[in-house]
Order: structure tokens, then sequence, then C-alpha cells
């Protein structure tokens, strides 16, 4: 009996582990599309190698994007990071009839180079749909509002074919009701399609609205006076509305290109011509035919070829490491003695592992140091609950007044156990100075001799 009971608790939990590996798979994959495009927060929106150093910006849209150029313009034409398409790349229409043409139109137009799109459109979009009936399906209704999503999603794969930075901005709010209703329900589905094809939705309806949050003709600009933004027909802009409409895009572009350009000084990152931009002194330069070195290249280039024996290979490889600068690999062993079952001691050993470090891993820490760092910390888990710790340093840090992280007060207190010497007078002190001294630290002020 004692043996069935084990195995029915056995059978149990065997069942009990696949029905929790069967809903793992079964979560993961049901989980939504949207989380396989969520932004690397390691990484940047924008391309940090863009062609020639130089992003080619394109407008797009409808006649709002006319006025967004204007706007755009006028904040970005002095900044020499990016080159400005002065005319607006048409593009209407997305629920119209010939959508299909109008697509492949716009894929077309965007055949060039092109590391950041700016587009607006979709206020001439506010019309009905037929379906394959021949029944006309209403406004910003669910039907209307699904078939809406498909193209809009079709037009953002479209931009992103060459994985530009993508900002689409979202309609503005709108004088009539019904007309803003309807745009609201236009914006809800471009925030969605947005974030599931890796684009940046820009919001600029709170940016327009009143202190209650309705259509306003007036409101501050970029300089915070107030002044008329809004065209009489309560949709349009004006200039100073146009100016302050593509603030918006300006703020979220701005930090997306000075996150680029702090990825470029990320090592490792991008081919040997990237990183020639990034470490000039690195780059590999072509010597004059004349020169010395020309003279030497080619006499090396002329050496006759040696076969390496296994046994000279690895000193060639460790010579090798030296003179790149990597740091070889390392390994070693430590054995302890550990209580094991029934308090009886055993015996471990422990391999120690000391990988080879590359040598920009090498210069990286030497430009961390050199630059005012005292040392780094490694932490390492082995077997057995056991923490490695060891501490880098350079040699002038004892020089500089400043002590290797080893000898941290903290460290010797928490982790080697150490007890600090006190200093006099702290509460910590309890040596006994005896004589003159104690006596006159007991006795009182006021007090009798």
């Amino acid at each position: 009996m004692e043996r069935t009971a084990k195995t029915e608790r056995t059978l149990a939990n065997v069942l009990a582990l696949w029905l929790a590996v069967l809903a793992l798979v079964c979560t993961c994959a049901l989980a939504p599309v949207a989380i396989a495009a969520e932004d690397d927060p390691g990484g940047s929106f924008l391309t940090p190698f863009p062609e020639n150093d130089i992003y080619e910006v394109t407008v797009l849209g409808d006649w709002y994007a006319d006025g967004l150029l204007d706007g755009f313009v006028d904040a970005f034409g002095t900044d020499t990071r990016l080159n400005i398409q002065r005319k607006v790349t048409r593009f209407t229409g997305v629920i119209r009839g010939d959508f299909e043409d109008r697509l492949a139109q716009l894929e077309q137009a965007t055949s060039g180079p092109m590391h950041v799109a700016v587009i607006m459109t979709g206020q001439e979009d506010r019309v009905s749909l037929r379906n394959s009936e021949g029944a006309r399906i209403p406004v910003a209704s669910a039907e209307w509002l699904a078939e809406y999503g498909r193209r809009i999603d079709r037009v953002m794969k479209t931009l992103k074919r060459k994985n530009p930075g993508v900002y689409w901005v979202g309609l503005p709010n709108l004088a009539r009701s019904e007309a803003n209703d309807q745009a609201q329900k236009m914006n809800d589905v471009i925030r969605e399609r947005a974030f599931l094809n890796g684009c940046k939705y820009i919001d600029v309806y709170a940016g327009f609205a009143d202190e209650g949050g309705g259509y306003s003709a007036y409101g501050p600009d970029i300089e915070g006076k107030i002044r008329v933004l809004r065209g009489n027909d309560g949709i349009s802009f004006t200039q100073a509305g146009n100016m302050k409409l593509a603030h918006f895009i300006e703020k979220e572009l701005r930090r997306d290109l000075n996150k680029a350009r702090a990825n470029r000084t990320v090592p490792l990152l991008g081919a040997e011509a990237e990183q020639a931009k990034i470490n000039p002194d690195n780059a590999v330069k072509t010597p004059s035919p004349n020169s010395p070195a020309a003279t030497a290249s080619a006499a090396a280039n002329a050496a006759p070829v040696v076969k390496v024996t296994p046994q000279a290979e690895s000193g060639a490889q460790a010579s090798s490491a030296s003179n790149s600068g990597d740091q070889k690999a390392d390994n070693g062993r430590v054995t302890i003695k550990v209580p094991g079952n029934g308090g009886i001691e055993e015996t471990q050993t422990i391999e120690i592992v000391r990988p080879a470090i590359p040598a920009s891993v090498v210069a990286l820490m030497a430009r961390r140091q050199g630059s005012g760092q005292g040392g780094d910390l490694l932490v390492d888990q082995i077997p057995g609950g056991l923490t490695l710790m060891s501490s880098i340093t350079t040699t002038g840090v004892k020089a500089r007044g400043r002590s290797a992280p080893t000898q941290a007060p903290y460290f010797r207190l928490l982790v080697k156990g150490e007890r600090l010497t006190p200093k006099p007078g702290r509460a910590d002190d309890t040596q006994w100075t005896g004589g003159e001294a104690s006596s006159s630290r007991a006795r009182r002020p006021g007090s009798s001799g």
C-alpha cells in the first residue's frame, strides 16, 4: 500500500509538471503580437549611422502636411544633421476606392534614401465606404474602423520597408462636434497600428485644446504668447499654429537624434568603417608609397610562409594575444572542505574560470579608469553558494589618494568581517585611555574637583 501511494504521488507530481509546462506554452503562443513590437530601451529609434552622417527627412501627407513642413523647416533649418526635403510627398485618400493605386505611388515616391518620415494625413478620409454588396458603411462605425485599420497598417509597412524612423502625427481637435468624434476614433486606430508597426504616434490633441479639453481657436504659441492658432473653418492652422504643430515632432525627434548620437560611442557597435568614424585614431590608414612604413609592409607581404607546428601554435597564439592587447585565459582550481551528509567533512574542487578578455574590453576598462574611476569590483556566483569577488585597479590609484574597492570600509566590514579601527571620540571608541585623560572626560562642567 505504501509503495502504491508513493507511486500515485509521483504520477500526480509528473502530471502537475506537464500541466504547468502546457500552460506556459499556451501563454507564450497566445501572447499579443504587440509585445514583439516594443522598442528596445537600450537601443535608439533612429539609426546611429546614416549614410554620409546625414539624416534624410521626408514629410508626407495631405494639406495638413504643407503647414507642418513650414514649421518643421523653421525648427530644423539650421541643423546640419538633417537634410529636409522641401516638398511634401503627397499621400491622401486612405479610405478612397483607388487606395491600391495610391499605395503603389507612395512606394515609388519613397524609393530613395529616407531615414526620417513624418506623416500627417486623414482629414480627407472622413467619408463613407461601400462594402462588396454596395451597402453604405458609415464613417467611424465598427466595420469602417476595421477597414481603416487594415489600410493604415499597409501604409505603415510600406514606409517601414527601409526601417526609417516613422513619426505619425495624429489629427487635431476639430470645431464641429461630430467631425471631432470621428477624428478621435481614427486617432485610436492610428495609435494602435503605430504601436504594432514600430512607429511613433505624435498626439497633438491636448496641445490645441482649451482648459476644459474642448476646441479653441486661441492658445499659447511656442513662446507662450496667446495667439490665433486655428483657421476660421475650425480645421486648418495659422502660421503660429503650424509652428506649434511642428514643435511636438521637434521635441521627439531631437531626443531620438541625441540618443542615436550617444549610441555611436558604444564599443563594438558597427562595422570597421563605422568604427573609424568613432575612433579615427584606430582607423587603418594607408601609408605613403615612399614612406618607411610602406617599405616595411611590402617586405612583410613578400616574406615566405612559415608552417607552425601544433606545439608552437599555442605559443604563437599567446604571443599574438599579448601583442594585440588581449588577455589570455587563465583558469585555476581551488579545493575546499564543506560539511556533507551526516556532518562528515567532504572535499570539493572548484574550477575558477578566468576567460580570455578581448583587447576592446581591456581598452574600455582602461578608458573608464583613466576618466577618474578608482577601479571596478567584479562579482560572480560559483557553485556551492559561494560569491567570488575581485577588484581591478590601475597602478596610479594609490597615488591619486583612492583605495581599491576591496579596501573600502564597507567591503572590509560587511564582506571580509574585519573590525575597523575606531576614530577617537566616536561612539565605537571603547579603548581605555586611563589616568588623567579618563578623569577629565568623566568630570562634568560645574562639578567640584
